[in-house]
């Protein structure tokens, strides 16, 4: 999860992420780059993200990034 924050505020650090747990809600994740998003996360967890895997809606929170992160690399 460290790895994950670390990622999140290096791409947007005028945002504080302890403080902005909700990324949706924030409007935080529509504010992302999602192609450097993506390739960041797939450069340092040595994954395959896509943009099906990345659809807004379903992440509201760094936590719910990290969860699937650790499914795709178990699928791996």
């Amino acid at each position: 999860m460290e790895k994950l924050m670390n990622i999140l505020k290096e791409l947007r650090p005028e945002i504080d992420f302890e403080k902005e747990t909700k990324l949706i809600d924030g409007g935080i994740l529509d504010s992302f780059d999602m192609v450097s998003l993506i390739g960041e996360l797939n450069e340092s967890f040595g994954i395959e993200i896509s943009f099906d895997d990345m659809e807004p809606e379903n992440f509201n929170s760094a936590e719910q990034i990290y969860q699937m992160i650790v499914r795709l690399q178990s699928e791996d």
